[in-house]
């Protein structure tokens, strides 16, 4: 069984920061692609940042600036340090990753989502 555990979420003040963690547990090997996605209330789940097990980063240009995502391979853990959050910034964060899992000896890639954590962002 394969797990993404996501924490950090909260509440805070508009101009504040909040970092976020996400570890992938289970049998997992590895991890290539992890990220993280935002669902506002009565809107689609869109990209915030994601980031290649070589270190590659993406993000969503409504964040760029502020948003830093990292990871930690040998932990199968990525990051979310956000800084200036905004009003706007306020949405369920979930973890997505393509890992890596031992099926009875051979490895396959699935893709995982966590379970979410509110962040909400107060003017």
């Amino acid at each position: 069984q394969v797990q993404l555990v996501e924490s950090g979420g909260g509440l805070v003040q508009a101009g504040g920061s909040l970092r976020l963690s996400c570890a992938a547990s289970g049998s997992i090997f590895s991890c290539n692609a992890m990220g993280w996605y935002r669902q506002a209330p009565g809107k689609q789940r869109a990209l915030v940042a994601d980031t290649t097990s070589g270190g590659r980063t993406n993000y969503a240009d409504s964040v760029k600036g502020r948003f830093t995502i990292s990871r930690d391979n040998a932990k199968n853990t990525v990051y979310l340090q956000m800084n200036s959050l905004k009003p706007e910034d306020t949405a369920v964060y979930y973890c997505n990753a393509y890992c890596n899992a031992d099926v009875f000896g051979r490895l396959y890639e699935y893709n995982y989502w966590g379970q979410g954590t509110q962040v909400t962002v107060s003017s």
